[in-house]
């Protein structure tokens, strides 16, 4: 199967100044969270791959098609919620959302049908008549998500997508992102400054710095190796215990007084520490998995801008 996106030596070039700069790799994630400070190239590398500016060296591929060759029949597959504004103010949201569809290929009745599912989806199917010049910040950014999905996209561009909502607002679209991820019918690739957003709902992770990738992580698979290393505090002999770990196959380090980080192998479950902690006489008083959290991950890709797929 085709990655979702595939980056090949793709860079561009403002005015002779590069902005992107030789990226490489493969992405095939439901969610991918973009991250990366302000100037990294963030939305430069989303407008490169919707066609909105042309690869000055390499190229990039979305489900095996070219950015190069194939831009029209790419329109097609898929969506984009920009950061910024971009209505029609005197325009009702149906109309609006209408029209988006259209210019992405479906024909008028069964655009204005989907415009109307569309719009319900979102929650506003009451207000879907009013004039978007109306509309607060929240109701706007729902359409936008409305106009990014009305016509079946199988990659979604959000940029920026929770940017100035309020908390409910916030939760709101963050589960509507969860449920297409979910479902299965489209993959999202997701540009945010908000860690946490990312965090939530995205399973791969693109960090840029300068232009360039400054580290990949897939997350799931993060999490499944962070539950192989834990960190317990003792009461007790706490080096015999740790001694005893160690005959399990265990690596192990005493990090202070009655605290044991530990390396768990293959075969070895909690239960045999607790089983072992008895034996020695040992009380374990707390015991925590590691976690390496996004906002570790992403300053440790600040530090060291080096990094490939």
């Amino acid at each position: 199967m085709d990655p979702v996106i595939s980056l090949d030596g793709l860079g561009v070039k403002f005015g002779g100044r590069p902005i992107l700069k030789d990226l490489r790799g493969e992405l095939r994630g439901r969610a991918i969270g973009l991250l990366g400070p302000n100037g990294a190239g963030k939305t430069t590398l989303i407008h490169t791959l919707l066609g909105f500016h042309p690869a000055s060296s390499g190229t990039a591929r979305l489900f095996g098609r070219d950015i190069r060759t194939d831009a029209k029949s790419i329109r097609a597959l898929v969506g984009y919620m920009p950061e910024r504004d971009s209505f029609i103010a005197d325009m009702t949201c149906v109309h609006f959302v209408r029209l988006m569809a259209e210019l992405s290929g479906l024909p008028s009745d069964a655009a204005l049908e989907r415009a109307h599912e569309a719009l319900f989806y979102v929650g506003l199917g009451e207000a879907r008549y009013r004039k978007l010049g109306t509309y607060s910040l929240g109701m706007k950014q729902l359409a936008k998500f409305a106009q990014a999905i009305v016509h079946g996209p199988r990659l979604i561009f959000l940029d920026e997508p929770t940017n100035g909502l309020d908390p409910p607002a916030r939760l709101r679209m963050l589960e509507l992102v969860r449920q297409i991820r979910d479902s299965g019918h489209a993959h999202i690739l997701i540009s945010s400054h908000l860690l946490r957003d990312v965090e939530e709902c995205c399973e791969e992770i693109l960090i840029m710095k300068d232009g360039r990738i400054a580290s990949y992580c897939n997350l799931e698979e993060e999490r499944k190796a962070n539950l192989k290393f834990l960190e317990i505090e003792t009461r007790g002999d706490s080096d015999a215990f740790a001694e005893a770990v160690g005959t399990l196959g265990c690596e192990y380090a005493l990090t202070g007084d009655h605290r044991i980080k530990v390396v768990m192998q293959d075969g070895i479950e909690i239960r045999d520490l607790y089983r072992l902690a008895a034996s020695e006489g040992v009380q374990i008083r707390r015991l925590n998995y590691k976690r390496d959290s996004l906002e570790d991950i992403f300053l440790k890709a600040m530090e060291d801008s080096d990094g490939r797929l």
